[in-house]
Parts: C-alpha cells; sequence; structure tokens
C-alpha cells in the first residue's frame, strides 16, 4: 500500500490518486524499482485537494494537521480493508498520518517501522518533492526515491 499527502488538480478532478505528473513520475519510478503499479493499492492520507484559486489556476496548499486527523478515519478504513503487509508512505504528512505527528521525514527516511499489527512501514520523498528540485539536483533526488522503493519491493 502507498499512502501519498494528498490529491493534486488531475487527480481532485479525476477522483483517482496518482495520475498527474507525480504519478507519471511514480510510474517511471515504480518501473525502476520493479514494483507492479497494478498490483499496488495507492491512496491519500488527505483525501480532498487543498488549494488557492489564482486565477484560473488552482495551487496547491499543504495539508494542516487538522486536515490529516478529519481524513484519519477513511485511511484507517482503507488499512482495515487493505490490511497490506508493507506500507510505504510518500512524503511527510503521510508519514504523520501513519507513524504519528513526531516523525521526522528527514531524519528517518528508508528506515523501516513497525505499526502494533506488525505491518511494514517505510517513509520516503513524494514524486513532487522530486519534481520541485532544482533541475542539476532532480536526477540525484530521484535515484533516492527509486532505491526507496527497491527497499519496499
Amino acid at each position: 500500500m502507498f499512502v501519498g499527502e494528498q490529491p493534486g488538480d488531475a487527480e481532485d478532478l479525476t477522483g483517482r490518486p496518482f495520475v498527474g505528473p507525480a504519478g507519471a513520475l511514480l510510474d517511471r519510478a515504480f518501473a525502476d524499482a520493479g514494483i507492479d503499479r497494478s498490483a499496488a493499492y495507492l491512496t491519500n492520507a488527505v483525501k480532498h485537494f487543498r488549494f488557492q484559486q489564482r486565477g484560473k489556476a488552482r495551487l496547491h496548499q499543504r495539508p494542516t494537521t487538522g486536515h490529516v486527523n478529519a481524513c484519519h478515519a477513511w485511511l484507517r478504513r482503507e488499512l482495515a480493508t487493505v490490511r497490506p503487509e508493507v506500507i510505504v508512505c510518500l512524503g511527510a504528512t503521510a508519514a504523520a498520518a501513519v507513524l504519528g505527528a513526531g516523525f521526522s521525514l528527514l531524519e528517518e527516511r528508508g528506515t523501516w517501522h513497525q505499526l502494533g499489527n506488525g505491518v511494514r512501514v517505510l517513509a520516503t520523498v513524494h514524486p513532487a518533492w522530486v519534481l520541485r528540485q532544482p533541475a542539476a539536483a532532480q536526477g540525484a533526488a530521484y535515484r533516492g526515491l527509486v532505491d526507496d522503493l527497491r527497499l519496499a519491493a
């Protein structure tokens, strides 16, 4: 199971997770890491797209702790229904939703954790973060994401 942060604009419009630019990058990273996307369950910790309207554009805004808490019941139901053996948190918001508010992605990225029910959890960066890196740093950021996904595979 892969848990992202919140839907982006394309995801909000289609009602499906990871179908926008970050989803395209995640598809490529899955292929490079040997993960079959069709066998993975993808969701988001926050179920709605938080944005600020600027003309015709809807600009992403980071969800607050209140948004994560408000959507947590849905995530718990998904976890109970899917019953994953492994959860990969894509981004700090997803990691906090699954592992708790005290989790630090910068300090614990790529480190295995275990939930009380025995499910193993790995946190890594969100594909959108890779896309936001300067051109000179994007290659290394992408390779780091793929390396983390290989750990999960």
